[in-house]
């Protein structure tokens, strides 16, 4: 491993040079050479715990890909790095569950905002603070949804630390609190439930750099209880390609 000392950031192992200020965000490390795979020239630049890069060509603009692992703080840490290393621009490829029964499996949920049920993004802002998705990204987004002609949701998502607090609510000895929260989420029309956002969008307002988020809808056990189709679908395709458009959009846009 290569220190900062010598110019390099500590856990994503990269120097000022090796990205470029367009950075893709998956949260699985295997999802970045699919990802690469739609820029030109794309090489692996750095493979280090949860975090592989690779940088390659967009339009002549270089463009990155870093994954983050799972969750607030291994993302956090991401975006820390690559700030300080030139990234301008983030955006997040994940996936989620959905919550509102529109949001079928498949379908892209676009992030407006993100509900700050996790703990990285306190240690950055008093929780009064709104874990926003930056307005030019999002448009970005939604214009690169529009152009695949896919089907998208746009709204705030709701953002957790547990899985299984999700998914297994009753097991756990907090249950009454988790079980209420998510209630009101519901009831406030959240979306989507995934991990990473609220950190992301927190630390972006920080270090003054811009981030949106765009998700595959994976399943929603919203409509499982409600007794209407739910199918799990895996393939991030459509959300990577949307990821992709919306950076050609910006490029278009700024130059």
């Amino acid at each position: 491993m290569k220190y900062a000392a010598e110019g390099y950031e500590y856990h994503v192992n990269l120097k000022k040079g090796d990205i470029g200020s367009y950075v893709i965000l998956p949260g699985d490390p295997k999802r970045c050479e699919k990802i690469a795979a739609y820029l030109e020239d794309a090489r692996l630049i750095a493979d280090h715990r949860e975090y592989v890069t690779y940088t390659g060509y967009l339009e002549g603009k270089k463009v990155s890909v870093t994954s983050t692992g799972i969750g607030g703080p291994s993302a956090a840490i991401a975006m820390e790095e690559l700030a300080n290393i030139g990234a301008e621009y983030f955006i997040r490829v994940g996936t989620c569950g959905g919550m509102q029964p529109e949001v079928e499996s498949g379908d892209l949920v676009i992030a407006t905002a993100a509900v700050r049920n996790e703990g990285t993004s306190r240690e950055y802002a008093p929780i009064e603070y709104p874990a926003a998705a930056d307005f030019q990204v999002t448009e970005a987004l939604v214009a690169g949804a529009k152009r695949l002609g896919a089907r998208y949701h746009l709204g705030v998502v709701q953002c957790k630390d547990s899985f299984y607090g999700q998914h297994d609510p009753g097991s756990k000895p907090a249950f009454a609190e988790l079980e209420a929260k998510w209630e009101a989420w519901l009831r406030m029309g959240c979306l989507a439930s995934e991990m990473e956002s609220a950190a992301l969008f927190t630390v972006a307002g920080y270090r003054r750099v811009k981030c949106g988020t765009v998700l595959l809808c994976v399943a929603n056990q919203e409509r499982e209880k409600l007794g209407l189709e739910n199918p799990v679908v895996h393939d991030t395709d459509k959300a990577i390609r949307a990821g992709i458009e919306a950076i050609r959009y910006l490029l278009e846009i700024n130059g």
